[in-house]
């Protein structure tokens, strides 16, 4: 894993608009002040240039042999005869190239080289606040947000906080003030977990997703909280937490609207990792809730569900085509492979 920088990445847009600017200060041309310059390139602050630097990224890689995938398009596949591939990264100015052939990464950087102003900053080992450790005899990768974490307590001033071992106190009901007290709950749960890393390598090569919901907890709009968890290799690789968009009727409901949540989710990751010539032969979604999985494999009309929003129901023909299986899992057991 190799890492990258592109140095003033915007400034290589090639514009499509005429854009005329001042002479800026200090290099007017003699006797020609009051003339205006008319831009070639992109430059930082307009509002083109994030797209002109990615359509001319795309443009070099599509020459190079790379495809961009569809699930996103910051990930760049070339692959090889023999079943050899490379993957390029792209965020913003910051790139990681994957391989296993150093020669041909080296070939990549310098067709990189040749077109762009780059920064080689050799093996990957910080990347958008994230610390990388690889352990190659074990065959293991860490990821680490120590560093970024204690940047934020100092920040908040809550770097002597008294850590705590849970990211919310039990029984916790917010409300009004009680958000505030909640955050600096989770600062002081950053504190004591700051050292804790995500491990991948150590559990198999496949996604295991989870869901749950927490029914009606927020007290002001008594709505409930959809959450997903999905791990790959042994780390987790997605999450997500946040009020339902709807107020649930049941516990029922509130599990299927948070298994459809996850469903998404489970659905792109399929895609990405197919694009990457990764495949298992069945993707399972984990849910505690036996009356959602019922109401997911049941095409029939259930009369005390039929006020749920219909685009809720997406999951029971996801079901049905066996793009993945909802399966039952106890709460107990969440943290296995279901």
């Amino acid at each position: 894993v190799e890492q990258l920088d592109v140095k003033t990445a915007f400034l290589h847009g090639d514009l499509e608009e005429e854009i005329y600017m001042q002479q800026p200060e200090g290099f007017e041309k003699r006797g020609k002040e009051h003339l205006v310059c008319r831009l070639k390139k992109s430059l930082y602050g307009l509002k083109q240039a994030r797209r002109q630097w990615y359509r001319k990224f795309d443009s070099f890689m599509t020459v190079q042999g790379y495809h961009k995938t569809q699930a996103d398009h910051c990930v760049f596949v070339k692959k090889f005869e023999g079943g050899d591939f490379m993957i390029l990264l792209l965020y913003v100015d910051d790139m990681l190239i994957i391989g296993r052939d150093q020669g041909k990464i080296w070939m990549l950087k310098k067709a990189l080289n040749r077109t762009f102003a780059m920064k080689d900053l050799g093996p990957a080992r910080q990347i958008l606040g994230m610390h990388i450790i690889r352990e190659r005899s074990k065959k293991q990768l860490w990821l680490s947000q120590e560093r970024y974490v204690t940047k934020v307590l100092h920040r908040f001033n809550m770097s002597e906080a008294k850590p705590v071992g849970s990211t919310l106190p039990a029984n916790c009901k917010l409300s009004g003030k009680e958000h505030w007290n909640a955050v600096k709950w989770i600062l002081r749960y950053l504190k004591g977990s700051s050292k804790m890393f995500l491990r991948f390598g150590s559990g198999k090569p496949q996604l295991d997703d989870f869901t749950a919901s927490d029914m009606s907890a927020d007290v002001d709009t008594s709505r409930s909280t959809s959450g997903y968890v999905m791990k790959y290799a042994g780390g987790v690789v997605s999450w997500q937490s946040r009020l339902q968009k709807t107020v649930a009727l049941s516990t029922t409901e509130a599990e299927y609207m948070a298994a459809v949540e996850a469903g998404n989710e489970v659905l792109w990751m399929k895609d990405f990792i197919g694009e990457l010539s990764i495949r298992q032969a069945e993707y399972r979604l984990c849910c505690d809730s036996q009356s959602a999985i019922h109401l997911a494999k049941n095409a029939a009309y259930h009369s005390r569900m039929k006020h749920i929003q219909r685009r809720y129901h997406w999951i029971r023909e996801r079901v049905e085509e066996r793009e993945f299986v909802l399966m039952m899992i106890h709460t107990t057991r969440t943290g296995q492979t279901c």
